[in-house]
């Protein structure tokens, strides 16, 4: 997975920079509840799409901030 250092990791799981791993696994868990893609088959396609977004970034952040070495290079 390529990082980008434009995106504020942090800002996106909705933590603080001195989070542990269980706020980052709380807070990504709460975050694919609400933007899994499957929660919104009643949506518009726009809404469908912004969700779709949303869930690739958490799962993006978590992927970065889970990991030691790739949040320390963070």
């Amino acid at each position: 997975m390529i990082m980008d250092n434009n995106k504020d990791y942090y800002k996106i799981l909705g933590i603080d920079r001195n989070a542990d791993q269980e706020e980052i696994s709380k807070a990504y868990k709460k975050l694919c509840m609400k933007w899994h893609p499957d929660r919104w088959v009643n949506a518009t396609e726009e809404e469908k799409k912004n969700a779709e977004e949303k869930f690739k970034e958490v799962n993006e952040a978590n992927s970065i901030l889970s990991d030691k070495q790739k949040r320390q290079h963070y």
